[in-house]
């Protein structure tokens, strides 16, 4: 099989940028999950659904370069919110699409890359976001790069909420309701508490 032409590839972007406040402040994407980082969680779903990947963070560069992917930084201080970090990612993909998703989301759909590309081309749209249990997770979404320049006005013009700025894009929404568990995030300490001591009692089962 042939690779994609750069119109039709998808980049994959870890979005690891944020002040993690509900984390006490800590880098949410170096903070571990059974003995490794979230961010390497995403990373390693990611890399197989893609043909390049991002890393979108502000603090602790070295330690997420470490990795050996690019990281591209928001343009504007203080943590502006995701849709920065997403802006970041359009600018420096070198592919068609875009595929971001939140660091603190370790279980990734193993079809979301797939079947997002597959709804944008099907319904013409710039934007495809993932659905799970009637909740969107606008974060899991695949972009086209063509929307950095009006992604990077919106911003300028004191855009900051996401699905607000997706929903005046043409945007298709894909269902994964067989796969709930793999949009759980983990925001606070208890989060990821929880949710290391369900995966430690399911590999135990």
């Amino acid at each position: 099989m042939s690779a994609p032409s750069a119109a039709d590839a998808i980049t994959g972007l870890v979005l690891a940028g944020g002040a993690g406040r509900r984390m006490g402040g800590r880098d949410k994407g170096l903070i571990e999950l059974a003995g490794r980082p979230l961010t390497a969680w995403a990373l390693d779903g990611l890399r197989p659904q893609v043909e390049a990947l991002l890393i979108s963070a502000n603090r602790e560069l070295d330690a997420y370069r470490a990795w050996g992917v690019p990281v591209v930084t928001d343009a504007e201080p203080d943590f502006p919110g995701p849709l920065a970090g997403v802006l970041a990612g359009l600018q420096a993909a070198e592919t068609g699409w875009l595929l971001s998703l939140p660091c603190d989301a370790p279980a990734v759909p193993p079809d979301l890359a797939p079947r997002l590309h597959a709804a944008v081309m099907a319904e013409d749209a710039e934007l495809a976001v993932a659905r799970s249990a009637g909740w969107l997770h606008p974060l899991h979404a695949l972009w086209s790069t063509a929307l950095a320049g009006e992604l990077a006005a919106g911003l300028a013009a004191g855009q900051r909420k996401v699905t607000d700025w997706q929903n005046t894009r043409r945007r298709v929404i894909v269902d994964f309701d067989q796969q709930p568990e793999a949009f759980e995030n983990v925001n606070t300490p208890e989060q990821l508490a929880a949710y290391a001591a369900r995966r430690d009692a399911a590999q135990g089962s």
